[in-house]
């Protein structure tokens, strides 16, 4: 008998192959989805990591070319406080948080929906490929959302710190700043800004695919604890914070009260370069690499979590 040829129906199909097949192509997340997911997300972030921006931002503009105010981030942190109470760290969070849910849903959906068009048969996107995808996101959400967001929170600081603060909330600072300098008071640094969110968000959005596709080796199905998003982010963000801190001081010179003396963005990295040397690219970095750090790990785990909310709900298949 078992020399004899065995008879197959044309209608079997193996259990194993017909299991095996869906777990050989990652899904796609639709961009409908990543827009929700990351605009809940950036909101939770912002609430969480405020005050270490508040004092990187106030670091940043205390100049060297004016007697210095701070003596560090201790410092800082105290004199605002003694000065203005604990909700003085806080003060500026509402032009943030309201650029800060539009702007993590514009950078999570461009990005998924670029990335959704360049990854392989099996849906996986290599690291230069999610570097592409990261710098497309960067430079939407610098364009739609952070530059008009970054120059009225910069403002808002900046206001703060003078002897006369003239900004009572948003709302009244919005109407000022277009009232005296016009719209283009709001996109003051765009082309800084745009070099940075997109430089930004290439660094991190590379790193995170490098990561993850070292994780997941050939198995594009394979979950990833929330702690172990959390640290790839983590990473990330540090990573983007050393590649691009020149770029962030330039952005938050050019967006301040006093960047009228600035030409330019070429012309403002000349005179911080001439005048206060190359150290003052750097400042800020520390309290600005414990917030990046902590802001790049929580969206991305706010945001893989959430997504995966939103497909058992949301069903786009």
């Amino acid at each position: 008998m078992s020399g004899q040829p065995r008879f197959v129906s044309p209608f079997y199909r193996p259990r194993c192959l017909a299991a095996a097949a869906p777990a050989g192509k990652a899904k796609l997340t639709h961009p409908g989805k990543a827009i929700m997911a990351g605009g809940i997300a950036g909101g939770i972030e912002i609430c969480i990591t405020f005050p270490t921006e508040y004092v990187k931002t106030q670091l940043q503009l205390d100049e060297k070319a004016n007697p210095p105010k701070y003596r560090g981030i201790s410092d800082c942190v105290k004199q605002t406080v003694n000065g203005h109470g604990v909700r003085g760290l806080y003060r500026g969070l509402s032009s943030l948080l309201y650029g800060s849910i539009p702007k993590a849903a514009v950078r999570f959906g461009v990005f998924e929906f670029i990335s959704n068009k360049m990854r392989d048969e099996n849906g996986k996107l290599s690291s230069i490929q999610g570097l592409l995808c990261g710098l497309g996101a960067g430079v939407a959400e610098a364009v739609v959302v952070v530059c008009p967001m970054e120059t009225v929170k910069v403002k808002f600081i900046h206001d703060q710190s003078s002897a006369n603060p003239k900004y009572k909330g948003f709302y009244h600072g919005v109407r000022e700043i277009i009232r005296v300098e016009g719209l283009k008071g709001t996109y003051q640094g765009l082309t800084a800004t745009v070099l940075k969110q997109g430089s930004n968000q290439a660094i991190r959005f590379y790193v995170m695919t490098s990561l993850r596709n070292w994780y997941k080796g050939d198995d594009p199905d394979k979950a990833i604890n929330p702690l172990i998003t959390g640290m790839f982010g983590a990473v990330a963000g540090a990573v983007s914070v050393f590649g691009n801190t020149p770029l962030d001081v330039i952005k938050t010179r050019m967006q301040g009260l006093e960047a009228k003396k600035y030409k330019s963005t070429l012309d403002c990295a000349v005179k911080i370069m001439k005048y206060e040397g190359p150290k003052a690219f750097y400042k800020g970095t520390v309290p600005r690499l414990g917030r990046v750090c902590m802001d790049v790990a929580i969206v991305f785990i706010i945001y893989e979590e959430v997504v995966k909310v939103l497909n058992n709900v949301w069903k786009t298949d």
